[in-house]
């Protein structure tokens, strides 16, 4: 292949506006997509319109080199990796470039999420038919290259169906146009070459006229090989319709046109039980007979594996059972589509196969259901038992009558093969997604992966099905076509590739000419040799490598809505930025294939905006933790070397505010003047902020209740609250005290947070020892009013002292929040809410202890409106302070947080119980409005008769 030099100086040269970066990083990112392989790319290229896309793919033809284009790189048959140029079209290419709604269509760049043509499409009441499960971060080209389908395919069908133009790049540059008509060229110069390939696709349908008829499009989801039907006479020539599930292997489409369709007014969600999915799958054609939107099925491991990740409540009112079948019915008059599911209730009931059934009414437990489905795939990625499951037999479709019997033979192939795994995906369609788990870390593993492939496609076939439904055969299953289709039909399909792309440039080794199903596996080759860590790492035996490679890349990480992952993308829009780049990035790294090692420029730079929020651990599927990768990578990184000055200032800020404690008049004088911004740069920190007035070290005692009572609970007064908002101490024991809790207020421990953050973690697990010692001879509950030091305790403590006092005083930690909701649940009510509040929500007490538990709380207490700034805050302990960040801090408060404080009213209370919450909220809103409360000063009474 041309070496990279020579690639790079061409486009730089011809296209000199293209963004292209050869960097090992990038190149780690852009390996992998969310299947089984890992294909390092020569170049990735940023391109932010159709005429750079056309000066890439004319430079990549001159020189030979192969193109394989990408959305959000979520495929899970490895169709968005490849060894030459890569072009990301999600990074720039995202607009909506026209809606008309009185014809109901759209027109979008190829790199535009879904969510985001739904939400334009949504202010005309309208909607994009197809959704598949990665609605959050798939986009429109992508759902072409795969003639994706989703949830609601019973109803919308496949994407295909819904376009009705394409604009193009050839393989060789050649723009062209395509529409239900044909194509044409956008200019003179590709005249000829339109006119060539519409006679070479013409020829082809006419030699193969019986094999196509007789092949394709037996069943709804026929999406492997090539559509070649649509090009048939009596299907009027549909240029459109064949491109969609083309994988990216014929043209690059740039944007397109496409129909959008009213949303209806009215749709209920039926939850239906069964003993079995086969008992489900029988079930399905009687289901059809009711015209529904949508039948989703799922079995109970991904039921387990969610409250298994984000515990017990995160799956609620389902009915009895062992399997689950989700219907949608929609329609005009809600009264007839509750008549019709309640007929369809007492038909399944009749049958008998069913265990029970539920009407889903309330939008938010809609959602909540939905979402069990729609994290299946990462769910199902790492079971309850650690074990790890595979793609490769992933979207296997059958008609949905076969769906029963298709399912029993499936089940029996896997006890054959001696694999278990996880089942689910659309019924109503009978396209089945599974995860086994497979072995390809090891030869014996491959090659019973391999061997069980085979038979799959054997058998899939028996029942008259297709090995791809909507994912797209890619790496997984291309050299199984072989089995599905004999030696015309695959000829056809070369000589359709060939019309197209002569030189085979797009996305080579996929549908023709394949790779090896069991080449280019990640775990195929280059396995690291455990690495010592200083974090236990619990829930990941074999230390940070099978941490790290927990990362399947399903991107819900790339999402720009729902939960707080990852905020720091969410501001850049870079790859790298995800928790998925820094993820890859870290693999590469300890397979070592960055140079390096712990001291990896690469992935510094990767980790460099992560922001510590811990929200991935709670919000990805497969919960990495990249809060507690980094803090293990900078440990390492800048042992025996100078650190950033931030780590020093802000990193030992415990130890600084100790000091600043016993002289904080002359501290506050010498910081409020103009030496101030001088000092904070000194220590890395930005001097845009204003830094908040250090107190004396005894302040926080003077609130804290004196109560006749023995202690019933520990209060913990963390270094901040000493330091900064004493007067946080006082209400946090006279609110718990009112609550029935006295506590023992204690200022002598410290979490380490700040050395946690900043990868100092010998220093911090010192500090955590002597903590736990101290902690454990006390009794009752810890309550921590700062969130993030309570996460510190709960979380970090037993991954880093491994002693059963850590252990112990581990599960005795609550925040302040948790603490009262239990007096709640007891009886007690404060004297006084607020009617309102706006709620931020500290993103460590999201991600450890529950994304819902404040909101929940104060919705118990009777607060009858919580806004609430659904993101981080941005300030994230040090990383908001420290000069670099600053702008990426405030990009990430603009999310969620800042729209959310400007339209409140001036009155509303805003309620934020971390400190650097408190902080950044102060920094937003400056003089124009009150800053922030914690919960403890908000209900705080310090005039009750009971507490004087």
């Amino acid at each position: 292949m041309i070496a990279v030099e020579e690639l790079v100086t061409a486009l730089r040269r011809e296209v000199p506006s293209l963004r292209i970066d050869t960097t090992g990083g990038r190149r780690a990112q852009y390996a992998y997509d969310a299947s089984n392989y890992r294909v390092p790319p020569l170049a990735v290229a940023f391109p932010v319109d159709a005429d750079e896309v056309y000066g890439a793919h004319q430079v990549c033809h001159r020189l030979g080199v192969p193109v394989t284009t990408r959305g959000a790189g979520t495929s899970m048959a490895g169709n968005a990796v490849g060894t030459g140029l890569v072009l990301d079209l999600s990074r720039h290419m995202h607009r909506v470039l026209d809606i008309d709604a009185s014809a109901q269509t759209a027109r979008v760049e190829a790199g535009i999420v879904l969510d985001d043509l739904q939400n334009a499409a949504g202010a005309y009441g309208l909607v994009f038919g197809p959704d598949p499960s990665s609605h959050s971060r798939c986009t429109i080209g992508g759902m072409i290259a795969n003639d994706a389908c989703g949830n609601h395919s019973v109803r919308y069908g496949r994407t295909g169906e819904h376009l009705l133009t394409l604009d193009l790049v050839l393989a060789d540059g050649t723009r062209v146009v395509a529409d239900r008509d044909g194509l044409h060229a956008v200019d003179e110069a590709g005249r000829e070459r339109v006119a060539e390939l519409t006679s070479a696709l013409r020829g082809i349908v006419d030699t193969n006229l019986a094999a196509i008829r007789l092949n394709l499009g037996r069943i709804t989801r026929q999406v492997s090989g090539y559509q070649l039907q649509h090009l048939l006479p009596e299907n009027g020539f549909d240029v459109v319709r064949v491109l969609a599930g083309t994988e990216g292997t014929c043209a690059t489409v740039v944007s397109a046109t496409v129909r959008l369709m009213p949303k209806p007014p009215t749709a209920l969600l039926i939850a239906l039980g069964y003993d079995d999915v086969v008992d489900a799958a029988e079930d399905v054609p009687l289901i059809l007979k009711f015209s529904p939107a949508a039948v989703e099925g799922l079995d109970e491991a991904i039921v387990a594996t969610m409250r298994h990740r984000r515990g017990a409540s995160s799956v609620t009112r389902l009915p009895e059972g062992r399997a689950w079948l989700y219907v949608d019915l929609d329609g005009d008059d809600p009264r007839q589509v509750t008549a019709e599911a309640e007929r369809l209730l007492d038909e399944l009931k009749t049958a008998g196969r069913m265990v029970s059934g539920r009407l889903i009414t309330d939008r938010a437990e809609r959602a909540s259901l939905w979402r069990v489905r729609e994290d299946g795939a990462g769910l199902a990625a790492r079971l309850t038992d650690g074990r790890a499951s595979w793609p490769g037999w992933e979207d296997a479709a059958v008609a949905p009558g076969q769906l029963a019997a298709y399912l029993r033979d499936f089940r029996a192939l896997m006890a054959e093969h001696r694999l278990t795994g996880v089942l689910y995906g659309h019924f109503g369609a009978g396209c089945v997604h599974a995860r086994l788990d497979f072995r390809p870390d090891t030869d014996e593993g491959r090659a019973v992966m391999r061997a069980f492939l085979t038979d799959a496609a054997r058998l899939v076939v028996r029942h008259g099905g297709t090995l791809s439904g909507e994912h797209g055969d890619g790496r997984a299953r291309s050299e199984l076509l072989s089995v599905m289709y004999d030696r015309p039909m695959l000829d056809a399909f070369a000589a359709f590739k060939h019309a197209w792309d002569p030189e085979g440039l797009l996305n080579p080794g996929i549908l023709v000419d394949p790779r090896p199903l069991d080449a280019d596996l990640a775990l195929g080759t280059g396995r690291t040799t455990a690495l010592s860590t200083v974090f236990a790492f619990l829930e990941d035996p074999d230390g940070i490598t099978a941490a790290a490679n927990r990362c399947v890349g399903v991107g819900r990480c790339r999402s720009h809505t729902g939960g707080v992952m990852c905020p720091s993308y969410r501001a850049t829009g870079d790859e790298q930025h995800s928790t998925r780049g820094r993820a890859r990035t870290l693999q590469e790294m300890l397979r070592g294939a960055l140079p390096g090692g712990w001291r990896s420029r690469e992935t510094r730079e990767a980790l460099d905006l992560c922001l510590s929020c811990k929200a991935c651990s709670s919000d990805c599927p497969v919960g990495v933790d990249m809060a507690t990768y980094k803090s293990e990578f900078l440990h390492h990184h800048y042992k025996w070397r100078p650190r950033p000055l931030s780590h020093y200032s802000l990193g030992w800020l415990p130890l600084w505010t100790a000091l600043a404690g016993r002289m904080p008049r002359l501290v506050n004088a010498v910081m409020g003047s103009r030496f101030g911004p001088w000092i904070a740069r000194l220590g890395g920190v930005t001097p845009k902020r204003s830094l908040p007035a250090f107190h004396g070290r005894r302040a926080w005692r003077r609130g804290v209740a004196e109560t006749a009572q023995a202690p019933a609970a520990v209060l913990v007064v963390d270094s901040f609250t000493r330091a900064f908002r004493p007067e946080l101490a006082g209400a946090a024991s006279r609110v718990l005290a009112d609550a029935g809790l006295p506590t023992q207020a204690r200022g002598d421990v410290c979490c380490g947070l700040t050395w946690i953050t900043t990868g100092q973690i010998g220093i911090a697990r010192r500090m955590l020892a002597r903590t736990a010692a101290t902690l454990d001879a006390t009794e009752g509950p810890i309550v921590v009013t700062e969130p993030s030091c309570a996460a510190a305790l709960a979380k970090d403590l037993p991954e880093l002292v491994d002693s059963d006092a850590a252990r112990r005083v581990a599960v005795r930690v609550q925040t302040f929040t948790g603490a009262l909701a239990e007096r709640v649940a007891a009886g007690w009510k404060p004297r006084q809410v607020p009617d309102e509040v706006v709620l931020q929500t500290h993103c460590h007490q999201y991600a450890v202890f529950g994304a819902g538990q404040q909101r929940d709380l104060l919705r118990d207490l009777g607060v009858e409106k919580v806004t609430e700034a659904t993101g981080c805050c941005g300030a994230a302990g040090n990383f908001g302070f420290e000069n670099e960040h600053y702008d990426v801090s405030v990009a990430v408060a603009d999310q969620a947080l800042r729209p959310r404080l400007e339209a409140a009213a001036l009155e509303t209370p805003v309620l934020a119980d971390g400190f650097s919450c408190q902080m950044q909220i102060e920094h937003l809103v400056g003089d124009d409005r009150p800053g922030a409360t914690h919960l403890a000063q908000l209900l705080d009474d310090p005039q009750s008769p009971s507490l004087s």
